[in-house]
């Protein structure tokens, strides 16, 4: 059955002209990133107030060594796992035009897609609350927290899209232009619960595009708007779809 499933998937997908991934939290578990949401997910363990734009104005010297825990200590140790690197061998092959994340972790990039578009910041930059330039993350260092804006000295904050804040105007601009001329969406790893980001998917669906999706449970996609579910992990299943996709 499950291979029936990636049949019809990997037709649909070569069929499509144009082909965007959807990717969440999940394709990254795997890589040992624990999600935000759900079982043993961050919300679980950290108040959400310390990531919300107007408590770390008010309190940086109390959020940013969580910041510094929970994201520059680990996030750097996690390796593209087979999820990634499967995605990134789509789009080599002219089979993927496109990967719009939610994930902060940069492991898309890392593991060779090009075009990714984040749709909640990354954690590879930091962005000054002053003079409002950002720096790539390598050249902050966070012996001294919270680290000054190396160049105005400023409050640095992570480019990442905190609670209060708004979708990054580029990522979201090209994510809802690219839903309404993409063909196949492939959903990897996310419930369809974060909004604006769940939103993109049904735009696809909406102008006409197929829907492929890839979860270990199902989602608020599967009933609704899903042509084909392939219930597995993201690794082995997008691996799969990738073998009979390039045969």
């Amino acid at each position: 059955m499950m291979q029936e499933l990636i049949e019809q998937a990997a037709d649909l997908l070569r069929a499509s002209r144009y082909t965007l991934a959807f990717t969440g939290a999940g394709i990254s578990v795997e890589s040992g990133i624990a999600p935000f949401r759900g079982p043993g997910g961050l919300w679980e363990k950290q108040d959400p107030k310390y990531f919300e734009k107007r408590y770390f104005m008010q309190h940086p010297g109390e959020v940013w060594p969580l910041l510094k825990e929970l994201f520059y200590d680990t996030l750097p140790l996690a390796q593209p796992n087979a999820a990634h690197l499967a995605l990134a061998e789509l789009e080599r092959a002219g089979r993927l035009h496109a990967v719009i994340t939610q994930n902060i972790d940069n492991l898309h990039q890392r593991a060779g897609s090009r075009e990714v578009h984040e749709f909640h910041g990354s954690m590879a930059a930091m962005d000054c609350l002053q003079c409002r330039r950002k720096t790539p993350a390598s050249e902050v260092s966070l012996n001294l927290l919270p680290p000054p804006c190396p160049i105005c000295g400023g409050l640095l904050k992570p480019d990442i899209v905190f609670f209060g804040e708004p979708i990054p105007e580029g990522a979201y601009q090209f994510s809802t232009l690219a839903a309404q001329k993409c063909e196949a969406v492939l959903i990897v790893g996310t419930s369809g619960n974060v909004h604006p980001a769940a939103r993109i998917p049904h735009m696809a669906k909406h102008a006409g595009a197929r829907i492929i999706e890839v979860n270990v449970q199902p989602s608020s996609y599967t009933e609704s708007i899903t042509d084909v579910f392939l219930q597995g992990p993201a690794g082995a299943t997008l691996a799969a779809l990738r073998d009979a996709l390039l045969g």
